[in-house]
């Protein structure tokens, strides 16, 4: 598992860990780490390569200094532009000068250019994990003569502009090749819009493990977590202790949805999938293994968990049939036309365990907002969903992301722009449903089937379409859980 920690943690386990090194260690550690990233990007070799560092004042000024006169004393051409000449890390300075870099000022803004029009690398050092806000004009002018003149940029610990803590990008910001981040991965590095402008993310050990806290801020699942997660039948197994779900999908408009929450819970695993909804014909066209009830959901016998939603349309009747799906005693996940039903007060009140899983626009009708707000601040938007309707919230989108109320929020890093199809997020329903009838917490079930249906659209064929993630799903369970 990947984890991600605030900026005020970070700075606290940064002074307990110098408190005990010589005086710089830290620097020393991160400084070599960055010198020897760029190193690997400098062809056919480090000497005689034009190298321009943008430093601002602070540490991460300072990193980028010192990382450029490692590279001047293998050889490159360093010229380090400086922001606020007044505040350059002057021990960083003086180490570029010793080691044969040069300086300019960003005042002289044509030879800045020119250096950067040149270069073979751009080294971001300009704010640290601690900015806020958007770059000023002088630094917003030196990143896009970078991005004008594709020349790569490598950034410390994070591109500059962007918010560490939160992922939000209130401005212009650094649009980096790659981030070379210090100690431990900050939550910005993992959620769009920052992460957008991370480029590669790598990680430089400096010895700060042992003074975190055991719980991250923000973390993200990899392949060994997900396959400790994902059941697999026993000996004793049947359908029942597979976990049974009850299918509230469809209607006579959108039966296609019936068919795809239908199709997701039996990919994913399900003993059984009991289906309500007026698309039986449909579905049992589809999937002949489908238990098709013509009544009520309470009618429908008995099941471990609930999907609601998907094509369920919001006229007469769709409410009473939402309320009797949130009535019951086992976990359900709400989707699409189910959440434009929801009380707040009412999901709040049930004991079982709850699941909303919406896409930018129906978070921020379920928060009385702006979905463009929604996208620019993800991480708030998620937690915020979790704490008004005590439920777990798993915010679809460019990154998608899994709250409670408390612990870690989750980032699914599976994710790919062929997801963004018709019906994609009836299936991903039905998966997670799968999952949480078959016992895992619901941060996990919603956790690991985002994971789940990330690679399946992965693995589908091109252009993806909602029935072919289905199909490729069994391709990615066999990764995680081998044949006996």
């Amino acid at each position: 598992m990947r984890t991600a920690y605030r900026v005020e943690t970070v700075r606290a386990a940064e002074r307990a860990l110098m408190g005990r090194l010589p005086e710089g260690t830290l620097m020393t550690r991160a400084a070599a780490g960055l010198a020897a990233a760029c190193a690997g990007l400098l062809r056919p070799s480090v000497a005689g390569s034009r190298v321009v560092v943008l430093a601002g004042s602070g540490d991460n000024g300072g990193d980028a200094l010192y990382a450029g006169a490692r590279l001047a004393r293998r050889g490159a051409a360093v010229t380090a532009v400086l922001l606020s000449p007044d505040r350059a890390h002057p021990g960083g300075l003086a180490a570029l000068r010793a080691g044969g870099g040069r300086t300019v000022t960003a005042d002289a803004r044509d030879a800045a250019h020119a250096l950067i029009a040149r270069a073979a690398l751009v080294v971001d050092g300009i704010t640290g994990i601690g900015g806020r806000g958007g770059l000023r004009p002088a630094a917003e002018e030196l990143a896009r003569a970078a991005a004008e003149g594709a020349v790569p940029v490598v950034a410390v610990d994070l591109p500059s502009g962007v918010d560490a803590d939160s992922g939000e990008v209130r401005g212009a910001a650094v649009e980096a090749a790659l981030t070379v981040t210090f100690g431990t991965l900050k939550p910005g590095l993992l959620i769009d819009p920052a992460a957008d402008h991370a480029g590669e993310v790598r990680l430089v050990d400096i010895g700060l493990g042992p003074e975190l806290p055991p719980e991250p801020d923000v973390a993200s699942l990899e392949d060994p977590d997900v396959a400790t997660l994902l059941p697999r039948p026993s000996t004793e197994s049947d359908k029942y202790r597979r976990g049974v779900v009850g299918i509230v999908a469809g209607s006579e408009r959108y039966p296609g949805a019936a068919v795809l929450a239908v199709g997701g819970a039996l990919r994913g695993g399900a003993g059984a999938v009991r289906y309500v909804g007026p698309a039986g014909a449909a579905v049992i066209s589809r999937y002949p293994e489908t238990l098709v009830s013509g009544g009520p959901p309470h009618e429908a016998g008995r099941v471990q968990s609930w999907v609601v939603g998907p094509g369920l349309g919001t006229g007469p009747g769709a409410e009473e049939v939402v309320g009797q799906v949130l009535d019951s005693d086992v976990p359900v996940l709400v989707d699409a036309d189910g959440l434009a039903l929801l009380d707040a007060e009412r999901v709040r009140a049930r004991t079982a365990p709850t699941v909303l899983t919406p896409h930018a626009g129906e978070a921020a009708r379920l928060l009385g907002g702006a979905r463009a707000d929604v996208e620019s601040a993800r991480l708030a938007s998620v937690r915020e969903l979790a704490a008004v309707y005590g439920a777990t919230a798993l915010l679809k989108g460019s990154t998608t992301l899994i709250a409670e109320e408390t612990g870690p929020v989750l980032v699914n890093p599976t994710g790919t722009p062929w997801l963004a199809t018709a019906g994609s997020g009836d299936v991903l329903s039905g998966l997670i449903g799968a999952l949480l009838a078959a016992g895992l917490h619901p941060r996990d079930a919603a956790a690991a089937g985002a994971y789940v249906h990330g690679l399946a659209g992965r693995l589908a064929p091109v252009p993806a379409m909602a029935s072919t993630i289905t199909e490729a799903l069994p391709r990615v369970w066999e990764r995680f859980v081998p044949r006996p």
